[in-house]
Parts: C-alpha cells; sequence; structure tokens
C-alpha cells in the first residue's frame, strides 16, 4: 500500500470507515468471547481432581534420600578395524559410569574459587 492510500483511509470523512472498523472489533470480541466458552468446555470435560486420599502418600520406610556419588565419562571404544563408528547396540545405556574416587573435586587453595573472582588462578 502506497501512502496515498494511508491518507485516504485515515482521512475524517465517511462513516462507512467507522462501520467498517465497528464490525472488526465486534469480530475480534466475538471471536475472544467464543475462545472463553470453548475453553470453559473443556475444562469441564476434563476429569475431576484427585480427592487426598488419591494423593500419593510417603513410603512405609520413610521418604526416599538422595544419592550422591561422583560419575565419570565412558570413554567410546573403537572398532577392531580403528573406526570409530559403532552400532547403537553396542553403547552402554548411560554415557558415564560410576567413578574410583568418589571425593568431591575442590579448587586449589588459595584460588578465588570462581571465573573473574580476582585470585591469582592456579600456580
Amino acid at each position: 500500500m502506497s501512502t496515498a492510500t494511508y491518507v485516504l483511509l485515515a482521512a475524517p470523512s465517511g462513516g462507512l470507515k467507522v462501520v467498517v472498523v465497528f464490525v472488526i472489533g465486534l469480530v475480534i470480541a466475538g471471536a475472544l468471547i467464543w475462545a472463553v466458552r470453548r475453553g470453559i468446555g473443556v475444562m469441564i470435560r476434563e476429569p475431576d481432581r484427585p480427592r487426598a486420599d488419591e494423593q500419593p502418600h510417603l513410603p512405609d520406610t520413610g521418604p526416599v534420600h538422595e544419592e550422591r556419588e561422583m560419575r565419570e565419562p565412558d570413554e567410546i571404544p573403537l572398532n577392531e578395524d580403528g573406526s570409530p563408528r559403532l552400532m547403537p547396540y553396542q553403547l552402554h545405556h548411560a554415557g558415564s559410569r560410576r567413578g574410583d574416587d568418589q571425593h568431591r573435586r575442590r579448587w586449589s587453595p588459595g584460588s578465588s574459587g570462581s571465573f573473574g573472582g580476582g585470585g591469582p588462578g592456579r600456580v
């Protein structure tokens, strides 16, 4: 559309433009009302929320605690002919395994412990 078209559309004369804008507004409002009614209908058809006795309960042994272990990556072995291509059945289900050393690694003493922390760095 050219500038002249915008000028003609923005001109104050003519009641038809007001009616067109009003009708467009009614269509938008009707679409919003329809969407809300449809959403309410979907909510009504959903199953009820679970009651308090249907909620999950703690096991008889008490709460389950998380297990923390140090993992190390599994190395991808090479094929017999030296090519790195492996088939999916040759890989494990996880890309890591339990590490031999279970002590958490800490930063070096005297370093800041964070990137850009202003410490002297590793020496």
